[in-house]
Protein backbone atom coordinates (compact mmCIF):
# COMPACT_ATOMS: atom_id res chain seq x y z
CA UNK A 1 0.00 0.00 0.00
CA UNK A 2 3.03 2.33 -0.17
CA UNK A 3 3.03 2.95 3.56
CA UNK A 4 5.36 5.33 5.37
CA UNK A 5 7.62 3.92 8.07
CA UNK A 6 5.28 5.23 10.80
CA UNK A 7 2.18 3.81 9.13
CA UNK A 8 3.86 0.42 8.77
CA UNK A 9 5.03 0.38 12.39
CA UNK A 10 1.48 1.15 13.55
CA UNK A 11 -0.06 -1.44 11.23
CA UNK A 12 2.03 -4.29 12.62
CA UNK A 13 2.25 -3.17 16.27
CA UNK A 14 1.30 -5.84 18.79
CA UNK A 15 0.92 -3.39 21.67
CA UNK A 16 -2.54 -3.58 23.27
CA UNK A 17 -3.44 0.06 22.54
CA UNK A 18 -1.45 1.68 19.73
CA UNK A 19 -2.47 5.18 18.62
CA UNK A 20 -1.54 6.72 15.26
CA UNK A 21 -1.71 10.49 15.83
CA UNK A 22 -1.18 12.70 12.82
CA UNK A 23 -2.20 15.85 11.00
CA UNK A 24 -4.40 16.22 7.97
CA UNK A 25 -3.18 14.12 5.06
CA UNK A 26 -0.74 12.15 7.22
CA UNK A 27 -2.42 8.90 6.19
CA UNK A 28 -4.34 8.05 9.36
CA UNK A 29 -7.16 6.14 7.68
CA UNK A 30 -4.71 4.41 5.33
CA UNK A 31 -2.73 3.27 8.38
CA UNK A 32 -5.91 2.11 10.13
CA UNK A 33 -7.10 0.14 7.09
CA UNK A 34 -3.63 -1.35 6.63
CA UNK A 35 -3.71 -2.53 10.23
CA UNK A 36 -7.11 -4.14 9.74
CA UNK A 37 -5.95 -5.92 6.57
CA UNK A 38 -2.74 -7.09 8.25
CA UNK A 39 -4.64 -8.50 11.22
CA UNK A 40 -7.09 -10.24 8.90
CA UNK A 41 -4.27 -11.75 6.87
CA UNK A 42 -2.43 -13.10 9.91
CA UNK A 43 -5.47 -14.19 11.95
CA UNK A 44 -8.16 -14.99 9.37
CA UNK A 45 -10.52 -16.74 11.78
CA UNK A 46 -10.68 -13.74 14.10
CA UNK A 47 -13.35 -11.06 13.75
CA UNK A 48 -12.44 -7.37 13.64
CA UNK A 49 -14.39 -4.19 14.32
CA UNK A 50 -13.80 -0.85 12.62
CA UNK A 51 -15.33 2.28 14.17
CA UNK A 52 -15.99 5.67 12.55
CA UNK A 53 -17.70 8.87 13.76
CA UNK A 54 -20.69 8.79 11.36
CA UNK A 55 -22.57 6.41 9.08
CA UNK A 56 -21.62 8.20 5.81
CA UNK A 57 -17.98 7.57 6.71
CA UNK A 58 -18.81 3.91 7.38
CA UNK A 59 -20.34 3.67 3.91
CA UNK A 60 -17.25 5.16 2.31
CA UNK A 61 -14.80 2.94 4.18
CA UNK A 62 -16.82 -0.29 4.37
CA UNK A 63 -18.35 -0.26 0.92
CA UNK A 64 -15.57 1.36 -1.11
CA UNK A 65 -12.06 1.33 0.29
CA UNK A 66 -12.07 -2.11 1.92
CA UNK A 67 -13.65 -3.85 -1.10
CA UNK A 68 -11.11 -2.23 -3.41
CA UNK A 69 -8.25 -3.58 -1.29
CA UNK A 70 -9.82 -7.03 -1.05
CA UNK A 71 -10.11 -7.20 -4.83
CA UNK A 72 -6.51 -6.03 -5.24
CA UNK A 73 -5.40 -8.84 -2.94
CA UNK A 74 -7.66 -11.41 -4.63
CA UNK A 75 -9.63 -12.07 -1.43
CA UNK A 76 -13.12 -13.46 -1.70
CA UNK A 77 -15.56 -11.32 0.26
CA UNK A 78 -19.17 -10.30 0.59
CA UNK A 79 -20.38 -6.91 1.82
CA UNK A 80 -23.53 -6.37 3.82
CA UNK A 81 -25.00 -2.88 4.14
CA UNK A 82 -27.86 -1.69 6.34
CA UNK A 83 -27.87 -0.96 10.04
CA UNK A 84 -25.05 -3.43 10.79
CA UNK A 85 -22.65 -3.22 7.83
CA UNK A 86 -19.87 -5.74 7.59
CA UNK A 87 -17.54 -7.56 5.23
CA UNK A 88 -17.71 -11.35 5.41
CA UNK A 89 -14.92 -13.63 4.24
CA UNK A 90 -15.76 -17.26 3.35
CA UNK A 91 -14.57 -19.43 6.25
CA UNK A 92 -12.46 -16.50 7.49
CA UNK A 93 -14.57 -14.41 9.83
CA UNK A 94 -15.63 -10.83 9.22
CA UNK A 95 -14.99 -7.14 9.75
CA UNK A 96 -17.92 -5.33 11.36
CA UNK A 97 -18.37 -1.57 10.99
CA UNK A 98 -19.96 0.65 13.60
CA UNK A 99 -20.40 4.36 14.21
CA UNK A 100 -19.57 6.17 17.42
CA UNK A 101 -22.66 8.40 17.31
CA UNK A 102 -24.56 6.34 19.91
CA UNK A 103 -22.26 4.57 22.39
CA UNK A 104 -25.16 2.54 23.83
CA UNK A 105 -25.47 0.73 20.48
CA UNK A 106 -21.96 -0.72 20.72
CA UNK A 107 -23.36 -4.03 22.02
CA UNK A 108 -24.31 -7.51 20.87
CA UNK A 109 -21.14 -8.82 19.22
CA UNK A 110 -17.61 -9.98 20.02
CA UNK A 111 -14.37 -9.35 18.15
CA UNK A 112 -10.69 -10.00 18.71
CA UNK A 113 -9.32 -6.67 17.50
CA UNK A 114 -10.69 -3.18 16.93
CA UNK A 115 -9.60 -0.08 15.03
CA UNK A 116 -11.08 3.31 15.98
CA UNK A 117 -10.87 6.03 13.33
CA UNK A 118 -10.93 9.74 14.45
CA UNK A 119 -11.76 9.07 18.09
CA UNK A 120 -10.62 12.54 19.16
CA UNK A 121 -13.31 14.30 17.12
CA UNK A 122 -15.76 13.28 19.86
CA UNK A 123 -16.31 15.32 23.02
CA UNK A 124 -14.06 13.96 25.75
CA UNK A 125 -16.83 12.40 27.87
CA UNK A 126 -18.40 10.73 24.86
CA UNK A 127 -15.02 9.47 23.65
CA UNK A 128 -14.38 7.96 27.07
CA UNK A 129 -17.77 6.22 26.98
CA UNK A 130 -17.15 4.92 23.45
CA UNK A 131 -13.71 3.64 24.43
CA UNK A 132 -15.07 1.70 27.39
CA UNK A 133 -17.82 0.16 25.23
CA UNK A 134 -15.33 -0.87 22.55
CA UNK A 135 -12.97 -2.49 25.03
CA UNK A 136 -15.89 -4.54 26.34
CA UNK A 137 -16.49 -5.96 22.82
CA UNK A 138 -12.86 -7.11 22.49
CA UNK A 139 -13.11 -10.54 24.06
CA UNK A 140 -12.96 -13.02 21.21
CA UNK A 141 -10.07 -15.43 21.58
CA UNK A 142 -7.19 -15.08 19.13
CA UNK A 143 -3.63 -16.35 18.83
CA UNK A 144 -2.52 -12.73 19.36
CA UNK A 145 -3.63 -10.82 22.44
CA UNK A 146 -6.62 -8.55 21.84
CA UNK A 147 -5.84 -5.01 20.67
CA UNK A 148 -7.74 -1.75 20.24
CA UNK A 149 -5.96 0.71 17.95
CA UNK A 150 -6.73 4.38 17.33
CA UNK A 151 -5.97 6.58 14.33
CA UNK A 152 -6.84 10.23 14.87
CA UNK A 153 -6.08 13.88 14.38
CA UNK A 154 -5.14 15.51 17.70
CA UNK A 155 -8.10 17.75 18.53
CA UNK A 156 -6.59 19.63 21.44
CA UNK A 157 -6.35 18.17 24.91
CA UNK A 158 -9.14 15.66 24.63
CA UNK A 159 -9.45 11.95 25.34
CA UNK A 160 -6.46 10.73 23.33
CA UNK A 161 -4.16 13.23 25.05
CA UNK A 162 -5.60 12.27 28.43
CA UNK A 163 -5.18 8.52 27.90
CA UNK A 164 -2.04 8.24 25.74
CA UNK A 165 0.05 11.29 26.68
CA UNK A 166 -0.87 12.82 30.03
CA UNK A 167 -1.01 9.61 32.07
CA UNK A 168 -0.34 6.60 29.84
CA UNK A 169 -0.75 3.13 31.29
CA UNK A 170 1.30 0.15 30.06
CA UNK A 171 0.43 -0.76 26.47
CA UNK A 172 -0.68 2.74 25.44
CA UNK A 173 1.84 3.77 22.77
CA UNK A 174 1.76 6.68 20.32
CA UNK A 175 2.92 6.70 16.71
CA UNK A 176 3.25 10.37 15.66
CA UNK A 177 2.97 11.35 12.02
CA UNK A 178 3.41 14.65 10.20
CA UNK A 179 1.65 15.59 7.01
CA UNK A 180 5.06 16.08 5.39
CA UNK A 181 5.88 12.41 5.98
CA UNK A 182 3.08 11.47 3.59
CA UNK A 183 3.77 14.19 1.00
CA UNK A 184 4.36 11.67 -1.79
CA UNK A 185 0.73 10.58 -1.54
CA UNK A 186 -0.75 14.10 -1.45
CA UNK A 187 -1.75 16.38 -4.34
CA UNK A 188 0.55 19.25 -5.30
CA UNK A 189 -0.04 22.34 -3.20
CA UNK A 190 -1.93 20.54 -0.41
CA UNK A 191 0.55 21.37 2.35
CA UNK A 192 1.03 24.97 1.17
CA UNK A 193 -2.74 25.44 1.21
CA UNK A 194 -2.84 24.29 4.83
CA UNK A 195 -0.08 26.71 5.77
CA UNK A 196 -1.94 29.55 4.10
CA UNK A 197 -5.25 28.70 5.79
CA UNK A 198 -4.48 28.00 9.46
CA UNK A 199 -2.97 29.78 12.43
CA UNK A 200 0.28 28.55 13.99
CA UNK A 201 -1.70 26.77 16.73
CA UNK A 202 -3.88 24.93 14.24
CA UNK A 203 -0.91 24.09 12.03
CA UNK A 204 0.82 22.45 14.99
CA UNK A 205 -2.16 20.10 15.27
CA UNK A 206 -3.22 19.69 11.66
CA UNK A 207 0.20 19.64 10.01
CA UNK A 208 2.57 18.33 12.68
CA UNK A 209 0.15 16.17 14.69
CA UNK A 210 0.89 17.94 17.99
CA UNK A 211 -1.48 18.27 20.93
CA UNK A 212 -2.15 21.99 21.40
CA UNK A 213 -4.89 24.16 22.84
CA UNK A 214 -7.23 24.69 19.89
CA UNK A 215 -9.45 27.15 21.73
CA UNK A 216 -9.26 30.52 20.01
CA UNK A 217 -9.35 32.05 23.49
CA UNK A 218 -6.32 30.29 25.00
CA UNK A 219 -4.99 32.39 27.88
CA UNK A 220 -1.34 31.38 27.48
CA UNK A 221 -1.25 30.58 23.77
CA UNK A 222 2.49 31.26 23.42
CA UNK A 223 3.57 28.75 26.07
CA UNK A 224 5.61 25.93 24.55
CA UNK A 225 6.73 23.03 26.72
CA UNK A 226 9.90 22.69 24.62
CA UNK A 227 10.83 26.35 24.15
CA UNK A 228 9.98 27.27 27.75
CA UNK A 229 11.56 24.16 29.29
CA UNK A 230 14.08 24.30 32.13
CA UNK A 231 16.59 21.63 33.06
CA UNK A 232 17.61 23.45 36.21
CA UNK A 233 17.34 21.96 39.70
CA UNK A 234 17.24 23.56 43.15
CA UNK A 235 20.74 24.07 44.48
CA UNK A 236 21.67 23.50 48.15
CA UNK A 237 20.85 26.48 50.33
CA UNK A 238 19.72 28.83 47.54
CA UNK A 239 16.83 31.25 47.95
CA UNK A 240 13.42 30.00 46.88
CA UNK A 241 10.67 32.27 45.60
CA UNK A 242 7.26 30.68 46.10
CA UNK A 243 4.03 31.96 44.59
CA UNK A 244 1.02 30.80 46.60
CA UNK A 245 -2.75 30.61 46.09
CA UNK A 246 -5.10 30.08 49.04
CA UNK A 247 -8.00 27.65 48.56
CA UNK A 248 -9.17 25.34 51.31
CA UNK A 249 -8.61 21.81 50.03
CA UNK A 250 -6.87 23.11 46.91
CA UNK A 251 -3.84 24.99 48.21
CA UNK A 252 -1.28 25.54 45.47
CA UNK A 253 2.30 26.82 45.36
CA UNK A 254 4.96 27.07 42.67
CA UNK A 255 8.64 27.15 43.64
CA UNK A 256 10.89 29.42 41.56
CA UNK A 257 14.60 30.09 41.49
CA UNK A 258 16.35 32.88 39.61
CA UNK A 259 18.98 32.13 36.99
CA UNK A 260 20.71 35.22 35.59
CA UNK A 261 17.65 37.21 36.58
CA UNK A 262 15.15 34.91 34.87
CA UNK A 263 12.53 32.85 36.75
CA UNK A 264 12.64 29.05 36.59
CA UNK A 265 9.65 27.17 38.02
CA UNK A 266 11.16 23.94 39.32
CA UNK A 267 8.64 22.37 41.70
CA UNK A 268 4.99 22.69 42.68
CA UNK A 269 2.86 21.79 45.68
CA UNK A 270 -0.81 21.25 44.90
CA UNK A 271 -3.98 19.86 46.47
CA UNK A 272 -2.98 20.55 50.07
CA UNK A 273 -5.75 21.05 52.62
CA UNK A 274 -4.94 24.46 54.12
CA UNK A 275 -2.20 26.94 54.95
CA UNK A 276 -0.81 25.00 57.95
CA UNK A 277 -0.49 21.93 55.70
CA UNK A 278 1.30 24.03 53.08
CA UNK A 279 3.67 25.48 55.69
CA UNK A 280 4.51 21.98 56.95
CA UNK A 281 5.17 20.74 53.41
CA UNK A 282 7.47 23.66 52.60
CA UNK A 283 9.47 23.24 55.80
CA UNK A 284 9.77 19.51 55.27
CA UNK A 285 10.78 19.71 51.62
CA UNK A 286 12.93 22.85 51.65
CA UNK A 287 14.65 22.83 55.01
CA UNK A 288 17.82 24.94 54.90
CA UNK A 289 16.62 27.30 52.16
CA UNK A 290 15.73 30.99 52.60
CA UNK A 291 12.06 31.10 51.59
CA UNK A 292 10.28 34.11 50.12
CA UNK A 293 6.50 33.80 49.75
CA UNK A 294 4.49 35.79 47.19
CA UNK A 295 0.91 35.10 48.23
CA UNK A 296 -2.59 35.85 47.09
CA UNK A 297 -3.12 39.24 48.77
CA UNK A 298 -6.64 38.23 49.78
CA UNK A 299 -5.04 35.88 52.28
CA UNK A 300 -4.66 38.88 54.59
CA UNK A 301 -8.38 38.59 55.33
CA UNK A 302 -9.19 34.93 54.73
CA UNK A 303 -9.02 32.47 57.56
CA UNK A 304 -7.49 29.06 57.05
CA UNK A 305 -7.36 27.05 60.25
CA UNK A 306 -7.74 29.48 63.13
CA UNK A 307 -10.58 31.99 63.08
CA UNK A 308 -8.35 34.66 64.60
CA UNK A 309 -5.36 34.25 62.28
CA UNK A 310 -5.12 35.11 58.60
CA UNK A 311 -3.30 32.94 56.06
CA UNK A 312 -0.56 35.53 55.57
CA UNK A 313 -0.12 35.88 59.34
CA UNK A 314 0.41 32.13 59.54
CA UNK A 315 3.14 32.38 56.89
CA UNK A 316 4.86 35.15 58.83
CA UNK A 317 4.67 33.19 62.06
CA UNK A 318 6.32 30.28 60.23
CA UNK A 319 9.33 32.59 59.74
CA UNK A 320 8.99 32.93 55.99
CA UNK A 321 9.65 36.29 54.35
CA UNK A 322 6.31 37.35 52.91
CA UNK A 323 6.17 39.84 50.04
CA UNK A 324 2.65 40.98 49.29
CA UNK A 325 1.11 43.93 47.53
CA UNK A 326 -1.72 45.67 49.44
CA UNK A 327 -4.11 44.12 46.91
CA UNK A 328 -3.89 41.68 44.02
CA UNK A 329 -3.15 43.16 40.60
CA UNK A 330 -5.99 43.13 38.10
CA UNK A 331 -6.39 39.68 36.56
CA UNK A 332 -5.67 41.16 33.14
CA UNK A 333 -2.40 42.67 34.38
CA UNK A 334 -1.36 39.40 36.00
CA UNK A 335 -2.04 37.46 32.80
CA UNK A 336 -0.12 40.03 30.74
CA UNK A 337 2.82 39.82 33.15
CA UNK A 338 2.94 36.04 32.83
CA UNK A 339 2.55 36.09 29.04
CA UNK A 340 5.31 38.67 28.72
CA UNK A 341 7.63 36.34 30.61
CA UNK A 342 6.53 33.34 28.53
CA UNK A 343 7.35 35.06 25.23
CA UNK A 344 8.19 38.71 24.68
CA UNK A 345 9.20 39.19 21.04
CA UNK A 346 11.07 35.90 21.06
CA UNK A 347 12.58 36.30 24.53
CA UNK A 348 11.32 33.37 26.62
CA UNK A 349 12.38 34.36 30.11
CA UNK A 350 10.01 32.09 32.04
CA UNK A 351 11.28 28.53 32.17
CA UNK A 352 9.44 25.55 33.65
CA UNK A 353 10.76 22.16 34.69
CA UNK A 354 8.28 19.89 32.93
CA UNK A 355 8.71 16.99 35.34
CA UNK A 356 8.73 19.13 38.47
CA UNK A 357 5.66 21.20 37.57
CA UNK A 358 3.22 18.98 35.63
CA UNK A 359 0.16 20.86 36.88
CA UNK A 360 1.55 24.24 35.87
CA UNK A 361 2.45 22.94 32.40
CA UNK A 362 -1.04 21.49 31.95
CA UNK A 363 -2.59 24.75 33.09
CA UNK A 364 -0.53 26.87 30.71
CA UNK A 365 -1.42 24.56 27.83
CA UNK A 366 -5.12 24.17 28.54
CA UNK A 367 -6.57 27.23 30.26
CA UNK A 368 -8.92 29.25 28.06
CA UNK A 369 -11.03 32.35 28.56
CA UNK A 370 -14.62 31.90 29.69
CA UNK A 371 -17.61 33.45 27.98
CA UNK A 372 -17.29 36.44 30.32
CA UNK A 373 -13.74 37.12 29.17
CA UNK A 374 -12.07 35.89 32.37
CA UNK A 375 -9.62 32.96 32.63
CA UNK A 376 -11.73 29.83 33.12
CA UNK A 377 -11.97 28.65 36.73
CA UNK A 378 -14.24 25.63 36.26
CA UNK A 379 -11.58 23.12 35.19
CA UNK A 380 -9.48 23.26 38.36
CA UNK A 381 -6.43 24.38 36.39
CA UNK A 382 -6.46 27.90 37.76
CA UNK A 383 -5.05 27.37 41.28
CA UNK A 384 -1.48 26.50 40.32
CA UNK A 385 -1.46 29.11 37.51
CA UNK A 386 -2.65 31.79 39.94
CA UNK A 387 0.09 30.78 42.38
CA UNK A 388 2.76 31.23 39.71
CA UNK A 389 1.14 34.47 38.59
CA UNK A 390 1.33 36.08 42.04
CA UNK A 391 5.11 35.69 42.05
CA UNK A 392 5.64 36.68 38.42
CA UNK A 393 3.42 39.76 38.56
CA UNK A 394 5.10 40.88 41.80
CA UNK A 395 8.67 40.27 40.69
CA UNK A 396 8.21 41.27 37.06
CA UNK A 397 5.26 43.69 37.00
CA UNK A 398 4.06 45.52 33.92
CA UNK A 399 4.48 48.77 35.87
CA UNK A 400 6.68 49.07 38.91
CA UNK A 401 4.54 49.30 42.05
CA UNK A 402 5.30 49.89 45.65
CA UNK A 403 5.11 46.77 47.76
CA UNK A 404 5.04 45.95 51.43
CA UNK A 405 7.72 43.62 52.72
CA UNK A 406 7.01 41.60 55.83
CA UNK A 407 10.26 40.51 57.36
CA UNK A 408 11.01 37.57 59.56
CA UNK A 409 9.21 37.54 62.87
CA UNK A 410 11.27 36.04 65.69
Amino acid sequence: MGLTATQRAFAISREPYPAFVGGYGSGKTAAAIARAMALKAHFPQCDLAYYLPTYPLVEDIALRRFPALCEAKGWAYKTRAGNSPQIEFPDAGRIVFRTMENPHRIVGYEVAHSIVDELDTLPIDKARDVWNKIIARNRQQCAMANTVAVATTPEGFRFVYERWVKDPKPGYVVFRARTMDNAQNLPAGYIDNLRNSYSSQLLAAYLDGDFVNLAASAVYAEFDRALNASREAIRPGESLHIGMDFNVGQMAAVVFVLREGDPHALQELTGLLDTPAMIAAIKRRFDGHPVFIYPDASGQARKSANASVSDISLLKEARFTVLANPSNPAVKDRVLSVNRMINNQGARRLRVNIDGCPGLVEGFEKQAYSKTGEPDKTSGLDHVIDAAGYFLSHKFPLVQRSASVSTLII
